[in-house]
Protein backbone atom coordinates (compact mmCIF):
# COMPACT_ATOMS: atom_id res chain seq x y z
CA UNK A 1 0.00 0.00 0.00
CA UNK A 2 1.47 3.15 -0.80
CA UNK A 3 0.77 6.36 0.90
CA UNK A 4 -0.70 9.14 -0.95
CA UNK A 5 1.67 12.30 -1.07
CA UNK A 6 -0.14 16.04 -1.89
CA UNK A 7 1.18 18.19 -4.01
CA UNK A 8 1.58 21.54 -2.37
CA UNK A 9 2.57 25.08 -3.20
CA UNK A 10 6.32 25.57 -3.26
CA UNK A 11 6.55 28.42 -0.47
CA UNK A 12 3.87 26.54 1.36
CA UNK A 13 6.17 23.02 1.34
CA UNK A 14 9.16 24.88 2.18
CA UNK A 15 7.44 26.39 5.15
CA UNK A 16 6.46 23.10 6.37
CA UNK A 17 9.36 21.47 6.00
CA UNK A 18 11.23 24.43 7.38
CA UNK A 19 8.45 23.58 10.74
CA UNK A 20 9.47 20.03 10.42
CA UNK A 21 13.25 20.27 10.76
CA UNK A 22 12.58 22.99 13.50
CA UNK A 23 10.42 20.24 15.78
CA UNK A 24 13.53 17.57 14.87
CA UNK A 25 15.86 20.28 15.91
CA UNK A 26 14.46 20.71 19.15
CA UNK A 27 14.08 17.04 20.24
CA UNK A 28 16.98 16.19 19.00
CA UNK A 29 19.69 18.55 18.16
CA UNK A 30 21.53 19.01 14.69
CA UNK A 31 21.97 15.56 14.41
CA UNK A 32 18.16 14.89 14.18
CA UNK A 33 18.17 16.74 11.29
CA UNK A 34 18.25 14.65 8.37
CA UNK A 35 16.79 14.66 5.13
CA UNK A 36 15.06 11.34 5.76
CA UNK A 37 13.54 12.48 9.16
CA UNK A 38 12.16 15.52 7.50
CA UNK A 39 10.73 14.31 4.85
CA UNK A 40 8.52 11.54 6.88
CA UNK A 41 7.74 14.02 9.13
CA UNK A 42 5.77 16.40 6.04
CA UNK A 43 4.65 13.45 4.24
CA UNK A 44 7.28 13.91 1.34
CA UNK A 45 9.51 12.18 -0.76
CA UNK A 46 13.54 12.59 0.06
CA UNK A 47 13.70 13.78 -3.05
CA UNK A 48 10.73 16.34 -2.81
CA UNK A 49 12.84 17.64 0.77
CA UNK A 50 15.72 17.96 -1.94
CA UNK A 51 14.14 19.90 -4.35
CA UNK A 52 13.45 22.92 -2.17
CA UNK A 53 16.95 23.13 -0.54
CA UNK A 54 19.52 20.87 -2.92
CA UNK A 55 20.87 19.33 0.07
CA UNK A 56 20.84 18.60 4.44
CA UNK A 57 23.63 21.44 4.29
CA UNK A 58 21.26 24.09 2.85
CA UNK A 59 18.71 22.82 4.37
CA UNK A 60 20.19 23.76 7.72
CA UNK A 61 22.12 27.21 7.13
CA UNK A 62 17.61 28.13 5.95
CA UNK A 63 16.70 26.79 9.12
CA UNK A 64 19.34 28.78 11.15
CA UNK A 65 18.15 32.00 9.18
CA UNK A 66 14.19 30.87 10.21
CA UNK A 67 15.43 30.75 13.98
CA UNK A 68 16.74 34.32 13.25
CA UNK A 69 13.08 35.37 11.82
CA UNK A 70 11.73 33.44 15.27
CA UNK A 71 14.39 35.57 16.92
CA UNK A 72 13.02 38.52 15.42
CA UNK A 73 9.34 37.92 16.30
CA UNK A 74 10.49 37.14 19.51
CA UNK A 75 12.26 39.99 20.81
CA UNK A 76 9.69 42.39 18.91
CA UNK A 77 7.20 40.59 21.24
CA UNK A 78 9.29 41.83 24.13
CA UNK A 79 9.87 45.26 23.04
CA UNK A 80 6.05 46.07 22.14
CA UNK A 81 5.54 45.00 26.06
CA UNK A 82 8.36 47.13 26.89
CA UNK A 83 6.39 50.08 25.45
CA UNK A 84 3.13 48.93 27.19
CA UNK A 85 3.86 48.22 30.50
CA UNK A 86 7.86 49.24 31.25
CA UNK A 87 11.10 47.78 30.48
CA UNK A 88 11.69 44.43 32.02
CA UNK A 89 15.41 43.16 31.10
CA UNK A 90 15.20 39.86 32.69
CA UNK A 91 12.45 38.92 29.87
CA UNK A 92 14.28 40.03 27.21
CA UNK A 93 17.18 37.69 28.49
CA UNK A 94 14.93 34.54 28.91
CA UNK A 95 13.09 35.32 25.49
CA UNK A 96 16.57 34.65 24.09
CA UNK A 97 17.75 31.98 26.09
CA UNK A 98 14.61 29.97 25.01
CA UNK A 99 14.89 30.61 21.53
CA UNK A 100 18.45 28.99 21.48
CA UNK A 101 17.32 26.13 24.15
CA UNK A 102 15.15 24.82 21.02
CA UNK A 103 18.43 24.11 19.28
CA UNK A 104 19.12 26.97 17.17
CA UNK A 105 22.43 27.56 19.53
CA UNK A 106 23.85 24.49 18.69
CA UNK A 107 22.66 24.59 15.22
CA UNK A 108 24.61 28.00 14.72
CA UNK A 109 27.80 27.07 16.66
CA UNK A 110 27.53 23.56 14.46
CA UNK A 111 27.33 25.63 11.30
CA UNK A 112 30.22 28.24 12.14
CA UNK A 113 32.48 24.92 13.17
CA UNK A 114 32.09 24.01 9.80
CA UNK A 115 32.93 27.03 8.03
CA UNK A 116 29.72 28.95 7.22
CA UNK A 117 29.41 32.71 7.76
CA UNK A 118 26.43 35.14 7.67
CA UNK A 119 27.07 37.81 6.05
CA UNK A 120 23.91 39.61 7.46
CA UNK A 121 24.03 42.23 10.44
CA UNK A 122 22.06 43.85 12.73
CA UNK A 123 19.44 41.12 13.43
CA UNK A 124 19.12 42.93 17.54
CA UNK A 125 19.45 46.70 16.21
CA UNK A 126 16.23 46.43 18.16
CA UNK A 127 17.90 45.54 21.31
CA UNK A 128 20.38 47.67 20.94
CA UNK A 129 17.78 50.63 20.40
CA UNK A 130 15.37 49.97 22.98
CA UNK A 131 18.23 49.47 25.22
CA UNK A 132 20.00 52.66 24.25
CA UNK A 133 17.35 54.87 25.16
CA UNK A 134 16.99 53.71 28.44
CA UNK A 135 20.86 54.37 29.15
CA UNK A 136 21.21 58.04 30.71
CA UNK A 137 21.79 60.66 28.47
CA UNK A 138 25.48 61.20 26.57
CA UNK A 139 26.20 56.81 26.97
CA UNK A 140 28.17 55.31 24.59
CA UNK A 141 26.54 53.56 21.66
CA UNK A 142 28.92 51.07 21.36
CA UNK A 143 28.84 50.37 24.96
CA UNK A 144 25.22 49.33 24.68
CA UNK A 145 26.02 47.23 21.35
CA UNK A 146 29.03 45.57 23.09
CA UNK A 147 26.87 44.78 25.70
CA UNK A 148 24.14 42.93 23.59
CA UNK A 149 26.82 41.33 21.58
CA UNK A 150 28.39 39.49 24.89
CA UNK A 151 24.54 38.94 25.83
CA UNK A 152 23.65 37.34 22.79
CA UNK A 153 27.04 35.10 22.82
CA UNK A 154 25.93 34.03 26.42
CA UNK A 155 22.76 33.03 25.19
CA UNK A 156 23.97 30.88 22.55
CA UNK A 157 26.30 29.10 24.04
CA UNK A 158 24.20 28.79 27.10
CA UNK A 159 22.22 25.44 25.99
CA UNK A 160 25.45 23.24 25.17
CA UNK A 161 28.17 24.80 27.48
CA UNK A 162 26.14 26.34 30.71
CA UNK A 163 26.31 23.31 32.62
CA UNK A 164 29.90 22.60 31.95
CA UNK A 165 31.58 25.84 32.62
CA UNK A 166 28.73 26.64 35.85
CA UNK A 167 30.41 23.17 37.29
CA UNK A 168 34.21 24.63 35.89
CA UNK A 169 33.97 26.99 38.72
CA UNK A 170 32.51 24.95 41.33
CA UNK A 171 29.09 25.16 41.11
CA UNK A 172 27.33 21.40 41.69
CA UNK A 173 23.88 20.03 41.60
CA UNK A 174 20.55 22.30 40.45
CA UNK A 175 23.16 25.23 40.87
CA UNK A 176 25.07 23.89 37.52
CA UNK A 177 22.31 22.17 35.53
CA UNK A 178 19.55 24.88 36.14
CA UNK A 179 20.41 28.18 33.95
CA UNK A 180 17.96 30.72 36.34
CA UNK A 181 20.51 31.85 38.27
CA UNK A 182 22.83 32.49 35.12
CA UNK A 183 19.76 34.26 33.64
CA UNK A 184 19.46 36.78 36.67
CA UNK A 185 23.29 37.56 36.87
CA UNK A 186 23.57 38.47 33.19
CA UNK A 187 20.39 40.22 33.54
CA UNK A 188 22.05 42.36 36.85
CA UNK A 189 25.46 42.81 34.46
CA UNK A 190 23.36 44.23 31.72
CA UNK A 191 21.48 46.66 34.46
CA UNK A 192 25.14 47.59 36.10
CA UNK A 193 27.05 48.33 32.93
CA UNK A 194 24.56 50.03 30.98
CA UNK A 195 23.35 52.24 34.26
CA UNK A 196 19.86 50.37 33.61
CA UNK A 197 16.71 50.96 36.49
CA UNK A 198 16.60 47.62 38.58
CA UNK A 199 14.14 45.21 36.80
CA UNK A 200 10.66 44.51 38.74
CA UNK A 201 12.27 43.04 42.52
CA UNK A 202 10.37 39.57 41.69
CA UNK A 203 13.52 38.99 39.22
CA UNK A 204 15.65 39.21 42.63
CA UNK A 205 14.05 36.35 44.36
Amino acid sequence: MTTRRTRRPPEEARRLILDAAAALLADGGVAAVQVRAVATRVGMTDAGVTHHFQSRDNLLRELLRHGGRQLRAAVQDVLSSWLEQGADLLELVESLAGLYRQGYGELAIALHAAGWREHGSGMLNPVVDALHKLRPPGASIEDTQLAVAALHQAMATEPLYGSAFRRSAGLTGVAASDPTAQLRWWTRQLQLALDLEPSPLRHDR
